[in-house]
């Protein structure tokens, strides 16, 4: 049985919504990427735009401003707690890490 859509999210995917905190275009979310996580992390113009869609489609973003071909988006409340379950997710795993090796 596939997962549900959105139920974890990919490191690209987490950083797009984090960058929607703020209202951005695209173009800037490709420059702010690489800056928050110190270049660990790239998301590639085609990776960018298909996942924006399917967060505008899933009702995790909304359109702000369209400006010619220029878009901005900004993070809805249902995007803020899928974001927010992600984390939980995240944090979830780390104390499962140290409560692993921390045992040694």
């Amino acid at each position: 049985m596939p997962r549900a859509k959105f139920q974890t999210l990919t490191e690209q995917m987490f950083y797009i919504l984090l960058c929607l905190k703020n209202e951005c275009y695209g173009m800037d979310i490709l420059d702010r990427v690489p800056s928050m996580t110190n270049g660990r992390v790239n998301v590639g113009s085609g990776t960018l735009y298909n996942l924006l869609e399917q967060f505008l489609d899933a009702g995790m973003i909304r359109e702000t401003k369209v400006e010619g071909r220029k878009r901005s988006y900004l993070l809805t409340d249902y995007g803020k707690e899928i974001l927010k379950k992600e984390y939980d997710r995240l944090c979830a795993q780390t104390q499962d890490y140290r409560s692993i090796f921390e045992e040694e």
